[in-house]
C-alpha cells in the first residue's frame, strides 16, 4: 500500500498538473482569440458607426443649407401650420 502511495506522489501527481496545465494554457489561447475577435468585430461596426454618422451630418448641412439659403421662415411656417384649420375629417 505504501508503494502506491509514493507511485502516486512521484508519478501521477505531476501528470495531474501537466494535464491540468496544457488545459489551462488551451483554455487562455482560446479565450485570447475569442477577444481578440470580438475587438476586431468592435472595431468594424465603431467604422460603420462612424461612416453613417458622417453621411447623416452631411445630409443635415445640406439641409440646413436649403433652409438657410433660400430664406425660409421655419417657424412661421410651423405657427401657420398650428393655426391653420384642418380640412379632413377624422373617421
Amino acid at each position: 500500500m505504501e508503494n502506491a502511495w509514493v507511485f502516486f506522489f512521484m508519478i501521477g501527481l505531476p501528470c495531474i498538473a501537466i494535464a491540468i496545465g496544457t488545459l489551462g494554457q488551451e483554455w487562455f489561447k482560446h479565450q485570447n482569440k475569442k477577444l481578440e475577435a470580438h475587438s476586431k468585430d468592435t472595431a468594424e461596426k465603431a467604422a460603420q458607426y462612424a461612416a453613417q454618422t458622417e453621411r447623416l451630418e452631411q445630409r443635415m448641412r445640406v439641409l440646413e443649407r436649403i433652409i438657410t439659403d433660400k430664406g425660409f421662415d421655419v417657424s412661421m411656417q410651423i405657427e401657420d401650420l398650428r393655426d391653420a384649420p384642418e380640412t379632413k375629417e377624422l373617421n
